[in-house]
C-alpha cells in the first residue's frame, strides 16, 4: 500500500534521499515537498562560481520541474512550514497548506550566524547561504563600490572572490590570525593570504568587528581599535547552525541539530532528520559528502532496509575560487604523538604537509599542487602503513614504486574501493563499471549515472582519466554536441558549412550536411533559419513556418491565447499623439489590460489573435512599428533623460539611445538583445545589466556588454572607451554583428561573450580597427534587408490565414 511521505525542505540531501528511493522502493510513496525557497532544487556547493559569473541558475539545478512532475511530486514552492502535529501527524505551511503523512522527513538545513553588534539590520547587511542571497549581492555589486566580508573561512573568501569578480573593491575581516583556521594550519593559511591579496582582495586577520555604521543604509564597518572601513555592503559569512526551530517546537530531541541515530531516525519513528539540520553521533555536518551519506541511510530506512548505518568519516575542504588549490582533510594539530613531512616549493608557491601517527596517515593540507589529495585522503581512511615508502610519500603516488610521474599510470594503479568523487562518495570501481556497463562515452554521461564530478566538480580530471582508461581511443573529451537529435553536427559547424558550401536554403543545408530526418525538427529547423538569414541576408527568404509562434504572430502569446502588442517607442520617447493612439487602440478593441514594461515601452494584452491586423493598423497611423518584443533581436533600448533635463548628465543619452535603436532595429540575432544608455555613472537606464549598454562620462561613452538581468543576474563587462557619438555606434554595431556571427542559436550574448573570450572580443572590436570595420558594414548591409516593418507587412495582408479564427464548426440532430 503506498504511504504518504512529506520532505520539509528541497535541498540537496532530501533531493539526494528522493532520488535513492526512487531507485529502491519506487512507487512506495506518495511523495511532498514544502519547500520555503520559490524554487526547484539546486546545487548549492556552485553558488560560488553564480555569484563570480562563471555558472549560471540554470547550470546549478538539479532536479528541474519536469522531474517532480516525472516522478509524481507535489511540490510547495515558497511555502515554510511552521507547525508539525505529530499527534495528528500533519504538517501546515505559512500559506495555510495542511498535508498529514505517514512518514516525515525534516530537512531544514541551516541558518547563517549573525554577529550581534550595532547596524547588524541595516540595509545592505547580507549573509551568504542561498540563491537570494547570491542575487541580492549581485544587484548590490552593479555599484561596483566598496564591499566588506566578515569571516576568512570557506564561503567568507568565495563570497570575496565573487564579489571582486562583479567589479567591487573587497575587504575581508577575520577575527584569527590565519584564513580558514578550522581547515589549514598557519603556514597554508599564510599562503592562502597571499594567494587571495594577489587578486586584489584586502584582508585584515585579528580584526574584530565593533559596528557596522551608518544612518538609513550600510556606510561602513567599525572595528575594535577604532579602524573604520567604508563599504556599501557588508556580508556576514562567520558560520552557520542547524536550523532545530520547528523540530524543537515539535518536541523532537534537539541538542546541537535535531537528534537521530545512526539510520537518521528522530525521537519519533515516524520521522527522520538529515543534512545540516540532524545530528548524528554528536556532530553536525555542513559538508556534502557526509549528507549524501545521510540521504542513502534515509532512503535505505524509508524502503524498509535495515542494515546500512551512519558511518562518521573524515570529508575533505576544498576551496571553490578559481586558480587557489587548496586541499586539506583530517587533523592537522600538533601534538607529541605525530610526526610531519613537509615539502615547500616557494617559487612554485607550493606546500604540502602530511601528519603521520604510527605511520599511519591522519591528516593532509596541500596548497598548489592538489593532484594527489585524494590518494592522501585514500591512505588516511585505509589506515595504510606507510612505513615503506615513508621517503618518497610526499612527492605523491606517482613517485611510489619508481620515478615514474605518468598521471594515468598513478590512476590505474588507485584500488577500485579508492574514492574518487567525495561529494558523493563514488569509487574508482563504480565509475569504470558503469562506464563499461551503459557503453557511456562523454563526461556527461558517467555524471547522469553515477553522479561523480556532478557537485563541486574538482574530481572531473580523476573522472575523465578514468574515461581514458576505460574506453582508450574512444573517448574524446572535446566531442562536439549536436545541434539535436537530426544531426551529428555542432552548431558551430553547421554555420561553417553554410557559408564555406554557399547553402541557402534549408532543404539545401540539409540534404548536403546529411540530415538523418527529412524535414528537421523544432530544434533545428528555426536555429537553421536564423543562421541563413543572418549569413545570406540578401538571398535568403525568411521561412515563417521555421519560427516559433511568437515570430510568426509578431506578437506575445499569452497562457489564456490571446496577444499583447508592445509598439516601439524610440529609445522611450513617446508623445501625445502616440499615447492617443494607443488609448483609442485600447478603446476600440476592448483591450483589457495595459502595463508600463521595464524597457520604457506600453504593452497592450489580451488582444485576439484575429483583431491583431486592425489593431496594428490603428497604430501603424500614428507611426508606431512593431517593437520586436517577441523577437531573438533588437527589442529596446532604455535610456535616461541626459543632458536634456539632468543636473547630472554628461551626455545626451535619449539622442544617442534613438539613434542607435533607429540604426539597429529589424535586425535579428541570436537571442534577444536589450540595451540601455545611461548619461552619467548614476546610471539610471540600469546600462550595467544590459546586453549591450553605454555609461556617458565627460571624457566620452564607455561601453558594456554581456549582462543580464533575468533569470540569471550579471554585470556587464566593459568592452572599452571611445570619444564621440559616431564611435560609440561603429563599436556597439560591430559588437553586435561579431555576436550575430558567431553566436549559436538562442545563447544569450554574455553565454557567447563567457564561450568566446571577453579578451578575443575587445581585441577583435577595440584594437583590430580593420575587422570593426567590417563587422560594421556587413551589420549595415543586412539592414537593408531587415528593416520592414512586419506590422505593416500584415495589416497589407502577408500571412493573412495566420490570423483567421478557426471556423465554427455545427452538426445536424439527428431526427428522433
Amino acid at each position: 500500500m503506498t504511504q504518504k511521505l512529506v520532505v520539509i525542505g528541497n535541498g540537496m540531501a532530501p533531493g539526494r534521499m528522493l532520488e535513492n528511493l526512487f531507485d529502491t522502493a519506487p512507487g512506495a510513496y506518495e511523495v511532498t515537498i514544502f519547500n520555503a525557497e520559490p524554487r526547484v532544487n539546486y546545487d548549492r556547493i556552485m553558488l560560488s562560481p553564480v555569484l563570480s559569473g562563471e555558472k549560471s541558475y540554470d547550470d546549478i539545478v538539479i532536479h528541474g520541474d519536469g522531474w517532480y512532475i516525472d516522478n509524481g511530486v507535489t511540490l510547495y514552492k515558497g511555502h515554510r512550514i511552521v507547525a508539525i502535529d505529530r499527534a495528528a501527524k500533519t504538517v501546515t505551511s505559512d500559506h495555510g497548506v495542511t498535508e498529514s503523512y505517514d512518514k516525515l522527513v525534516i530537512a531544514t538545513g541551516s541558518v547563517p550566524f549573525i554577529i550581534p553588534v550595532p547596524g547588524k539590520d541595516l540595509p545592505g547587511v547580507l549573509t551568504y547561504r542561498d540563491l537570494d542571497d547570491v542575487h541580492a549581492m549581485m544587484l548590490a555589486a552593479q555599484s561596483r563600490d566598496k564591499a566588506v566580508v566578515i569571516g576568512g573561512g570557506l564561503l567568507g573568501l568565495e563570497a570575496a572572490a565573487g564579489l571582486k569578480a562583479r567589479g567591487m573593491d573587497v575587504t575581508v575581516l577575520h577575527v584569527m590570525p590565519t584564513l580558514m583556521e578550522r581547515q589549514l594550519d598557519p603556514a597554508a593559511g599564510y599562503l592562502l593570504q597571499k594567494a587571495v591579496e594577489a587578486r586584489g582582495i584586502e584582508v585584515l586577520t585579528r580584526a574584530n568587528t565593533k559596528a557596522i555604521i551608518g544612518d538609513r543604509k550600510v556606510e561602513g564597518v567599525e572595528l575594535a581599535d577604532g579602524t573604520i572601513i567604508p563599504a556599501t555592503l557588508v556580508v556576514m559569512a562567520v558560520g552557520i547552525r542547524p536550523n532545530t526551530a520547528l523540530a524543537k517546537d515539535a518536541g523532537l530531541d534537539v541538542g546541537r541539530g535535531i537528534v537521530t541515530d545512526d539510520k537518521m531516525l528522530t525521537s519519533d519513528p515516524d520521522i527522520f532528520a538529515l543534512g545540516e539540520c540532524a545530528e548524528v553521533g554528536g556532530n553536525v555536518y555542513g559538508l556534502v559528502a557526509p549528507l549524501y551519506q545521510m540521504a542513502r541511510i534515509a532512503a535505505a530506512g524509508l524502503a524498509g532496509a535495515s542494515d546500512d548505518r551512519f558511518v562518521h568519516s573524515e570529508t575533505p575542504t576544498k576551496l571553490k575560487v578559481t586558480g587557489i588549490d587548496l586541499y586539506s582533510v583530517g587533523d592537522f594539530a600538533d601534538g607529541d604523538d605525530r610526526e610531519e613531512i613537509v615539502l615547500r616549493d616557494a617559487s612554485a608557491g607550493v606546500y604540502k604537509r602530511v601528519i603521520l601517527r604510527d605511520d599511519r596517515i591522519i591528516g593532509t593540507v596541500l596548497f598548489g599542487d592538489t593532484a594527489d589529495g585524494g590518494w592522501f585522503a585514500d591512505l588516511q581512511k585505509k589506515q595504510t602503513d606507510i612505513s615503506q615508502m615513508r621517503d618518497t610519500l610526499i612527492f605523491g603516488q606517482s613517485f611510489q614504486g619508481g620515478p615514474s610521474a605518468d598521471p594515468l599510470a598513478a590512476v590505474a594503479a588507485l584500488s577500485d574501493d579508492a574514492e574518487i568523487c567525495g561529494c558523493n562518495g563514488i569509487c574508482k570501481g563504480q565509475i569504470t563499471s558503469t562506464i563499461t556497463s551503459k557503453s557511456l562515452t562523454t563526461l556527461d554521461g558517467v555524471r547522469a549515472h553515477t553522479k561523480a564530478s556532478a557537485s563541486c566538480g574538482t574530481c572531473t580530471g580523476l573522472v575523465e582519466k578514468l574515461m581514458v582508461l576505460t574506453l582508450g581511443d574512444a573517448y574524446n573529451p572535446a566531442a562536439i554536441t549536436p545541434m539535436c537529435g537530426c544531426t551529428d553536427l555542432g552548431h558551430d559547424d553547421v554555420r561553417r558549412l553554410i557559408v564555406a558550401k554557399g547553402l541557402k536554403t534549408i532543404p539545401a543545408v540539409m540534404q548536403e550536411l546529411e540530415w538523418k530526418t527529412s524535414c528537421g525538427c523544432a530544434k533545428c529547423r528555426p536555429a537553421l533559419n536564423y543562421y541563413l538569414v543572418c549569413d545570406w541576408p540578401a538571398d535568403y527568404a525568411d521561412d515563417y513556418q521555421s519560427r516559433f509562434i511568437n515570430e510568426r504572430a509578431h506578437a506575445n502569446i499569452q497562457k489564456d491565447g490571446t496577444y499583447s502588442v508592445v509598439p516601439r517607442m524610440w529609445g522611450g520617447m513617446t508623445s501625445s499623439k502616440e499615447l492617443r493612439a494607443i488609448a483609442d487602440a485600447v478603446d476600440k478593441f476592448s483591450i483589457p489590460a495595459v502595463k508600463v514594461t521595464g524597457g520604457q515601452r506600453i504593452d497592450m494584452l489580451g488582444i485576439a489573435k484575429e483583431d491583431l491586423p486592425a489593431v496594428w493598423a490603428d497604430l501603424g497611423q500614428a507611426g508606431f512599428v512593431s517593437g520586436h518584443a517577441y523577437a531573438k533581436g533588437l527589442r529596446t533600448v532604455k535610456t535616461c533623460v541626459g543632458t536634456d533635463w539632468c543636473r547630472f548628465g554628461t551626455q545626451d543619452s535619449t539622442g544617442l539611445g534613438i539613434r542607435i535603436e533607429k540604426f539597429m532595429w529589424g535586425s535579428w540575432t541570436p537571442a534577444k538583445l536589450k540595451m540601455g544608455v545611461s548619461g552619467c555613472p548614476r546610471n539610471c537606464a540600469e546600462a550595467t545589466c544590459k546586453d549591450i549598454g553605454v555609461i556617458c562620462v565627460d571624457s566620452g561613452f564607455e561601453i558594456h556588454f554581456a549582462g543580464a538581468a533575468g533569470l540569471d543576474i550579471k554585470g556587464t563587462e566593459i568592452l572599452g572607451q571611445v570619444k564621440t557619438e559616431d564611435d560609440a555606434l561603429v563599436h556597439i554595431v560591430a559588437l553586435t554583428q561579431m555576436y550575430r556571427e558567431q553566436g549559436r542559436y538562442l545563447e544569450r550574448i554574455y553565454k557567447w561573450a563567457k564561450r568566446i573570450g571577453v579578451a578575443e572580443i575587445r581585441r577583435q572590436i577595440m584594437d583590430d580597427a580593420d575587422k570593426r570595420q567590417a563587422y560594421y558594414e556587413r551589420f549595415v548591409f543586412s539592414q537593408k534587408f531587415a528593416q520592414v516593418d512586419p506590422w505593416e507587412e500584415r495589416v497589407s495582408g502577408k500571412d493573412k490565414h495566420e490570423f483567421r479564427p478557426m471556423a465554427t464548426v455545427g452538426y445536424a440532430q439527428a431526427a428522433e
